[in-house]
């Protein structure tokens, strides 16, 4: 059985944040309290990025069918697809997909006529 958690964010909205705490609470209510950290701080860079390089509508959804790792897809109305860099010592930016990285065991994306998804498979605790 899969179990899913949509929700949906405004730019520039006071609840910008919320997305990641109440995934980290849907995670713990799956009995996946060993994922929460790094989950919540994946999904924080996503949708951050999302609302600062994509454009509206951003959704954010956490799949887990108890078989695999959970799954985090965000949304957003962009069309420009996120990529890996390096950043230097002195640049302000460029770290968040790095950590996106080192904290799943994959990720990707996919583009359609309305927008744009990332999403990264969380690898579950030892």
């Amino acid at each position: 059985m899969t179990r899913s958690a949509t929700s949906g964010t405004k730019p520039g909205s006071a609840s910008d944040s919320a997305p990641s705490r109440r995934f980290s609470a849907q995670l713990t209510a799956w009995g996946l309290n060993d994922v929460g950290f790094a989950a919540e701080l994946v999904v924080s860079e996503l949708v951050t990025n999302a609302i600062r390089y994509g454009g509206p509508p951003v959704s954010l959804r956490l799949l887990w069918d108890r078989r695999r790792m959970p799954i985090c897809e965000v949304t957003d109305g962009g069309h420009t697809s996120p990529h890996l860099r390096r950043a230097d010592l002195d640049d302000e930016g460029g770290r968040g997909l790095f950590l996106v990285a080192q904290l799943t065991d994959r990720w990707g994306t996919r583009s359609s006529r309305h927008g744009e998804a990332i999403w990264t498979e969380i690898p579950l605790g030892p």
